[in-house]
Protein backbone atom coordinates (compact mmCIF):
# COMPACT_ATOMS: atom_id res chain seq x y z
CA UNK A 1 0.00 0.00 0.00
CA UNK A 2 2.85 2.34 0.84
CA UNK A 3 4.55 1.56 -2.48
CA UNK A 4 1.33 2.33 -4.34
CA UNK A 5 0.89 5.62 -2.49
CA UNK A 6 4.47 6.57 -3.29
CA UNK A 7 3.97 5.69 -6.94
CA UNK A 8 0.79 7.77 -7.08
CA UNK A 9 2.52 10.78 -5.52
CA UNK A 10 5.42 10.39 -7.94
CA UNK A 11 2.96 10.20 -10.84
CA UNK A 12 1.24 13.36 -9.64
CA UNK A 13 4.60 15.11 -9.44
CA UNK A 14 5.45 14.05 -13.00
CA UNK A 15 2.23 15.67 -14.21
CA UNK A 16 2.46 18.88 -12.20
CA UNK A 17 6.19 19.41 -12.76
CA UNK A 18 5.75 19.32 -16.53
CA UNK A 19 8.00 16.31 -17.05
CA UNK A 20 9.37 16.55 -20.59
CA UNK A 21 9.18 12.85 -21.45
CA UNK A 22 5.63 12.51 -20.15
CA UNK A 23 4.24 15.50 -22.01
CA UNK A 24 6.11 14.59 -25.20
CA UNK A 25 4.26 11.26 -25.12
CA UNK A 26 0.94 13.00 -24.46
CA UNK A 27 1.46 15.48 -27.30
CA UNK A 28 2.41 12.75 -29.77
CA UNK A 29 -0.66 10.76 -28.72
CA UNK A 30 -2.92 13.75 -29.37
CA UNK A 31 -1.26 14.50 -32.70
CA UNK A 32 -1.66 10.92 -33.91
CA UNK A 33 -5.28 10.59 -32.77
CA UNK A 34 -6.37 14.00 -34.06
CA UNK A 35 -4.73 13.28 -37.40
CA UNK A 36 -6.53 9.95 -37.60
CA UNK A 37 -9.89 11.54 -36.74
CA UNK A 38 -9.47 14.24 -39.41
CA UNK A 39 -8.80 11.59 -42.05
CA UNK A 40 -11.59 9.34 -40.78
CA UNK A 41 -14.08 12.23 -40.73
CA UNK A 42 -13.10 13.28 -44.25
CA UNK A 43 -13.91 9.77 -45.45
CA UNK A 44 -16.60 8.62 -43.03
CA UNK A 45 -18.91 11.63 -42.96
CA UNK A 46 -19.42 11.88 -46.75
CA UNK A 47 -19.86 8.10 -46.90
CA UNK A 48 -22.39 8.20 -44.08
CA UNK A 49 -24.25 11.11 -45.70
CA UNK A 50 -24.39 9.30 -49.04
CA UNK A 51 -25.77 6.15 -47.42
CA UNK A 52 -28.30 8.23 -45.47
CA UNK A 53 -29.98 9.79 -48.50
CA UNK A 54 -29.27 7.43 -51.40
CA UNK A 55 -30.70 4.01 -52.11
CA UNK A 56 -28.03 2.17 -54.12
CA UNK A 57 -28.33 -1.56 -54.87
CA UNK A 58 -27.10 -3.58 -51.92
CA UNK A 59 -27.46 -0.64 -49.54
CA UNK A 60 -28.54 -2.85 -46.66
CA UNK A 61 -25.55 -5.12 -47.20
CA UNK A 62 -23.22 -2.10 -47.27
CA UNK A 63 -24.66 -0.83 -43.98
CA UNK A 64 -24.33 -4.29 -42.42
CA UNK A 65 -20.67 -4.48 -43.45
CA UNK A 66 -20.07 -0.94 -42.20
CA UNK A 67 -21.58 -1.77 -38.82
CA UNK A 68 -19.51 -4.95 -38.65
CA UNK A 69 -16.33 -2.98 -39.36
CA UNK A 70 -16.96 -0.96 -36.21
CA UNK A 71 -15.76 -4.03 -34.32
CA UNK A 72 -12.57 -4.59 -36.30
CA UNK A 73 -9.94 -6.30 -34.11
CA UNK A 74 -7.13 -3.73 -33.72
CA UNK A 75 -4.37 -6.33 -33.85
CA UNK A 76 -5.70 -7.61 -37.18
CA UNK A 77 -5.68 -4.07 -38.57
CA UNK A 78 -2.16 -3.62 -37.27
CA UNK A 79 -1.04 -6.89 -38.82
CA UNK A 80 -2.59 -6.03 -42.20
CA UNK A 81 -0.92 -2.62 -42.25
CA UNK A 82 2.36 -4.17 -41.13
CA UNK A 83 2.27 -6.53 -44.12
CA UNK A 84 1.51 -3.62 -46.45
CA UNK A 85 4.18 -1.30 -45.04
CA UNK A 86 6.98 -3.78 -44.36
CA UNK A 87 9.95 -3.86 -46.71
CA UNK A 88 8.58 -6.94 -48.45
CA UNK A 89 5.11 -5.38 -48.76
CA UNK A 90 3.69 -3.36 -51.66
CA UNK A 91 4.11 -0.06 -49.76
CA UNK A 92 7.53 -0.92 -48.37
CA UNK A 93 9.42 1.62 -50.52
CA UNK A 94 7.55 4.43 -48.75
CA UNK A 95 9.35 3.50 -45.50
CA UNK A 96 6.35 4.35 -43.34
CA UNK A 97 6.56 1.42 -40.93
CA UNK A 98 7.43 2.43 -37.35
CA UNK A 99 6.51 6.06 -37.96
CA UNK A 100 3.68 8.25 -36.62
CA UNK A 101 2.20 8.22 -40.14
CA UNK A 102 1.69 4.46 -39.92
CA UNK A 103 0.05 4.90 -36.52
CA UNK A 104 -2.30 7.55 -37.92
CA UNK A 105 -3.23 5.19 -40.76
CA UNK A 106 -3.97 2.36 -38.31
CA UNK A 107 -6.19 4.53 -36.14
CA UNK A 108 -7.94 6.01 -39.18
CA UNK A 109 -8.84 2.52 -40.42
CA UNK A 110 -10.37 1.70 -37.04
CA UNK A 111 -12.20 5.01 -36.60
CA UNK A 112 -13.61 5.54 -40.11
CA UNK A 113 -16.37 2.89 -39.81
CA UNK A 114 -17.44 4.36 -36.46
CA UNK A 115 -17.77 7.90 -37.80
CA UNK A 116 -19.42 6.69 -41.01
CA UNK A 117 -22.00 4.56 -39.18
CA UNK A 118 -22.86 7.25 -36.63
CA UNK A 119 -23.08 9.90 -39.36
CA UNK A 120 -25.38 7.73 -41.44
CA UNK A 121 -27.66 7.06 -38.50
CA UNK A 122 -27.94 10.75 -37.59
CA UNK A 123 -28.41 12.08 -41.12
CA UNK A 124 -30.82 9.32 -42.13
CA UNK A 125 -33.10 10.38 -39.29
CA UNK A 126 -33.00 13.97 -40.54
CA UNK A 127 -33.64 12.87 -44.11
CA UNK A 128 -36.68 10.85 -43.06
CA UNK A 129 -37.98 13.92 -41.22
CA UNK A 130 -37.31 16.51 -43.91
CA UNK A 131 -37.41 14.52 -47.17
CA UNK A 132 -40.86 15.70 -48.22
CA UNK A 133 -40.08 19.35 -47.51
CA UNK A 134 -36.73 19.27 -49.27
CA UNK A 135 -38.17 17.44 -52.29
CA UNK A 136 -40.97 20.00 -52.60
CA UNK A 137 -38.32 22.73 -52.71
CA UNK A 138 -36.62 21.02 -55.63
CA UNK A 139 -33.74 19.49 -53.70
CA UNK A 140 -32.33 16.23 -55.01
CA UNK A 141 -31.19 13.56 -52.59
CA UNK A 142 -27.52 14.44 -52.98
CA UNK A 143 -28.30 18.15 -53.14
CA UNK A 144 -29.96 17.89 -49.73
CA UNK A 145 -26.77 16.68 -48.05
CA UNK A 146 -25.37 20.17 -47.22
CA UNK A 147 -28.68 21.11 -45.58
CA UNK A 148 -28.75 17.89 -43.57
CA UNK A 149 -25.14 18.43 -42.49
CA UNK A 150 -25.98 21.93 -41.25
CA UNK A 151 -28.91 20.67 -39.22
CA UNK A 152 -27.06 17.55 -38.05
CA UNK A 153 -23.75 19.20 -37.23
CA UNK A 154 -24.10 18.48 -33.51
CA UNK A 155 -24.53 14.76 -34.20
CA UNK A 156 -21.58 14.82 -36.61
CA UNK A 157 -19.37 16.51 -34.02
CA UNK A 158 -20.46 13.84 -31.54
CA UNK A 159 -19.48 11.15 -34.06
CA UNK A 160 -16.05 12.74 -34.46
CA UNK A 161 -15.59 12.92 -30.69
CA UNK A 162 -16.59 9.27 -30.37
CA UNK A 163 -14.00 8.45 -32.99
CA UNK A 164 -11.36 10.42 -31.12
CA UNK A 165 -12.18 8.56 -27.91
CA UNK A 166 -11.71 5.27 -29.77
CA UNK A 167 -8.45 6.40 -31.34
CA UNK A 168 -6.77 7.80 -28.22
CA UNK A 169 -7.39 4.53 -26.35
CA UNK A 170 -5.97 2.29 -29.10
CA UNK A 171 -3.10 -0.06 -28.19
CA UNK A 172 -2.72 -3.12 -30.42
CA UNK A 173 -2.63 -1.63 -33.91
CA UNK A 174 -0.36 1.30 -33.05
CA UNK A 175 1.99 -1.00 -31.16
CA UNK A 176 2.40 -3.25 -34.21
CA UNK A 177 2.92 -0.53 -36.83
CA UNK A 178 4.57 2.03 -34.54
CA UNK A 179 6.93 -0.22 -32.63
CA UNK A 180 6.68 1.83 -29.40
CA UNK A 181 10.03 3.50 -30.12
CA UNK A 182 11.17 5.96 -27.46
CA UNK A 183 11.00 9.62 -28.57
CA UNK A 184 9.58 8.52 -31.93
CA UNK A 185 6.38 6.44 -31.81
CA UNK A 186 5.70 5.99 -28.11
CA UNK A 187 2.15 7.05 -27.20
CA UNK A 188 0.24 6.93 -23.93
CA UNK A 189 -1.39 3.53 -24.26
CA UNK A 190 1.70 1.67 -25.47
CA UNK A 191 3.87 3.36 -22.84
CA UNK A 192 1.46 2.39 -20.07
CA UNK A 193 1.64 -1.25 -21.20
CA UNK A 194 5.44 -1.15 -21.40
CA UNK A 195 6.10 0.67 -18.13
CA UNK A 196 3.65 -1.52 -16.20
CA UNK A 197 5.43 -4.64 -17.44
CA UNK A 198 8.74 -3.11 -16.29
CA UNK A 199 7.31 -2.23 -12.88
CA UNK A 200 7.70 1.52 -13.46
CA UNK A 201 4.32 2.48 -12.05
CA UNK A 202 5.16 6.18 -11.69
CA UNK A 203 5.06 6.95 -15.41
CA UNK A 204 2.30 4.41 -16.07
CA UNK A 205 0.04 5.99 -13.44
CA UNK A 206 0.83 9.51 -14.66
CA UNK A 207 -0.06 8.66 -18.24
CA UNK A 208 -3.09 6.69 -17.11
CA UNK A 209 -4.34 9.72 -15.18
CA UNK A 210 -3.89 11.98 -18.21
CA UNK A 211 -5.65 9.43 -20.42
CA UNK A 212 -8.59 9.24 -18.01
CA UNK A 213 -8.77 13.04 -17.92
CA UNK A 214 -8.85 13.18 -21.72
CA UNK A 215 -11.59 10.53 -21.80
CA UNK A 216 -13.64 12.53 -19.29
CA UNK A 217 -13.20 15.72 -21.30
CA UNK A 218 -14.32 13.94 -24.47
CA UNK A 219 -17.43 12.63 -22.71
CA UNK A 220 -18.21 16.07 -21.32
CA UNK A 221 -17.82 17.54 -24.81
CA UNK A 222 -20.15 14.88 -26.23
CA UNK A 223 -22.76 15.70 -23.56
CA UNK A 224 -22.51 19.44 -24.21
CA UNK A 225 -22.73 19.05 -27.98
CA UNK A 226 -25.64 16.64 -27.64
CA UNK A 227 -27.50 19.01 -25.34
CA UNK A 228 -26.91 21.98 -27.64
CA UNK A 229 -27.98 19.94 -30.63
CA UNK A 230 -31.26 19.03 -28.92
CA UNK A 231 -31.88 22.62 -27.79
CA UNK A 232 -34.97 24.34 -29.24
CA UNK A 233 -32.73 27.26 -30.17
CA UNK A 234 -31.09 25.13 -32.86
CA UNK A 235 -31.14 25.94 -36.56
CA UNK A 236 -34.49 24.34 -37.30
CA UNK A 237 -36.25 26.15 -34.47
CA UNK A 238 -34.75 29.51 -35.36
CA UNK A 239 -36.08 29.46 -38.90
CA UNK A 240 -32.85 28.50 -40.62
CA UNK A 241 -33.65 24.81 -40.91
CA UNK A 242 -34.13 22.79 -44.08
CA UNK A 243 -37.05 24.82 -45.43
CA UNK A 244 -35.23 28.14 -45.21
CA UNK A 245 -31.95 26.61 -46.34
CA UNK A 246 -33.65 25.07 -49.33
CA UNK A 247 -35.47 28.31 -50.15
CA UNK A 248 -32.20 30.19 -50.28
Amino acid sequence: MQDFSQSFLSALWLILSGDGDLWAIVILSLQVSLGAVVIAAAIGMPLGAWLAVSRPPGRRAIITVLNALMGLPPVVVGLALYLLLSRAGPLGPLELLYTPTAMIAAQAVLVTPIIAALSRSALEGLWDEYAEQLTSLGQSRLGAIPTLIRDGRAALITAALAGFGRAIAEVGAVLIVGGNINHATRVMTTTIALETSKGNLDLALALGSVLILIALLVNVAVSIVGRDGASPSGPSASGTGPQMAGAR
